[in-house]
């Protein structure tokens, strides 16, 4: 018994499709070339070289996903943020050593690839490139019948940096009296998702239709803010300084509690004064529909602070309006103090 011949797109592949999406996303990631780079998408590899303006130069590596925001951006259909969420998750976690994000390569993975959702999430992860001045130089699209359910898809990224060896931030400098800066979020970012879904399911019909002035829908899906450009353009101008920026957090998994510890010497602590930032529509409509606590709340979302900035206290004020000049929201939240019995950080 003969059968008839069975090529890849009866699998369930399709080549013409990828072809083009490539095509789509050239231009987009045109518009984020910059010093450096050699050959970037088509490519079996992209080039990079590292700018020759820096003399001692380390690389400084960052990998991410979404998390289960995109569940929401499957149900919703909101699939041209979710790769500026991508970016960010990445690059934000590089620039807490200090370094200038370089370049950016995705992962896009699905059961069957639709080009235009694939050009929208890629879109945003151009455009997250973009703001924060790194080059979308590469990547991966894969097609994978089985794989995943009709409609939905992952996402990862990789991200190189680069920073002077005699500039990397270490936080080991970091002493009781210094000053602790929050920079605000734009929203939940890309953290806390499982939980988000479980208030959005809880509160079913009776969800408000606005929070904090947006359609609730899009303040929830609020794409993680970068933050690469203002602190990047604030440790240039304190660079000097022994009194500027001692150490960086990106506010992530774990919420304040657990971030800011990681980048403080053994023995210090972070006392935030509560009330010293504004609690916005959105994390109050969280608290209430969660039924939790302020422990609980700033150990699972940023709770509004999506970077924090250590800086010594001569310096507070002038890092401070550097930030707020570059286009950041700035809150004085704390001090560092002696740790002793007490917890790494303590919120009252």
């Amino acid at each position: 018994m003969s059968h008839p011949p069975l090529s890849y797109k009866d699998a369930g592949v399709d080549i013409d499709a990828g072809d083009a999406l490539v095509e789509r996303i050239k231009p987009l990631a045109k518009k984020t070339l910059r010093e450096g780079v050699l050959a970037g998408i088509g490519g079996f590899g992209a080039l990079f070289e590292v700018p020759k303006r820096y003399k001692e130069p380390v690389l400084v590596s960052g990998t991410d996903g979404v998390g289960t925001k995109l569940r929401l951006a499957f149900e919703w259909q909101m699939h041209d943020t979710v790769g500026i969420d991508l970016v960010a998750m990445s690059v934000n976690d590089v620039l807490v050593q200090g370094a200038e994000p370089l370049f950016f390569l995705d992962y896009f993975a699905c059961g069957k690839l639709d080009v235009d959702t694939a050009a929208a999430v890629v879109g945003g992860i151009a455009r997250g490139c973009e703001l924060s001045g790194c080059a979308l130089i590469g990547g991966e699209t894969a097609e994978m019948p089985g794989m995943y359910p009709p409609g939905e898809y992952d996402l990862a990224g990789f991200c190189v940096g680069a920073v002077e060896k005699s500039q990397i931030l270490t936080g080991q400098n970091v002493e009781p009296g210094d000053v602790v800066l929050g920079l605000a979020s734009s929203g939940v970012h890309s953290n806390g998702f499982s939980l988000v879904r479980k208030c959005i399911e809880r509160a079913g019909a009776s969800a408000p239709d606005r929070l904090d002035g947006k359609p609730f829908r899009q303040a929830i899906m609020a794409p993680t803010r970068l933050y690469v450009k203002a602190v990047l353009s604030a440790l240039q101008a304190h660079r000097g300084s022994a009194q500027g920026i001692k150490a960086l957090a990106h506010i992530t998994g774990g919420g304040l509690l657990e971030n800011i510890p990681r980048v403080l010497p053994e023995g210090l602590a972070a006392h935030l004064q509560k009330g010293s930032w504004p609690t916005s529509e959105l994390f109050a409509w969280l608290q209430e529909t969660a039924g939790i606590d302020a422990l609980e709340m700033n150990r699972t979302f940023n709770n509004g602070i999506g970077m924090v900035v250590v800086v010594g206290a001569a310096q507070a004020q002038a890092v401070s309006q550097t930030l707020r000049d570059a286009g950041e929201q700035v809150y004085a939240i704390g001090r560092i103090a002696a740790r002793g019995d007490g917890a790494p950080v303590v919120v009252a």
